[in-house]
């Protein structure tokens, strides 16, 4: 199982902000957890943001995060809805 990070503290803020609110949100991170590449219909990004990867947390809240494989680590960069790309 990966664990997950956010890339700083705004990132930090708005995700424990919809966390608190949405028990759904939780549940999908548990699920990204458990597998990072096809959970909440994750998919890679293009164009600028190669190598990054995104999936729903919810009704329009995506987020976007790299994957360190070597140590399980799902790195947050981003969270909010599609303006974020």
């Amino acid at each position: 199982m990966y664990q997950i990070f956010t890339a700083n503290p705004k990132t930090e803020k708005i995700l424990r902000k919809n966390i608190e609110f949405k028990q759904e949100i939780k549940n999908k991170l548990d699920k990204l957890k458990e597998n990072p590449y096809k959970a909440n219909n994750a998919h890679t990004l293009h164009g600028e943001l190669k190598g990054k990867w995104t999936c729903w947390l919810g009704a329009n809240i995506r987020a976007i995060y790299t994957i360190n494989e070597k140590e399980k680590l799902i790195i947050i960069e981003a969270v909010g809805t599609h303006k974020i790309y």
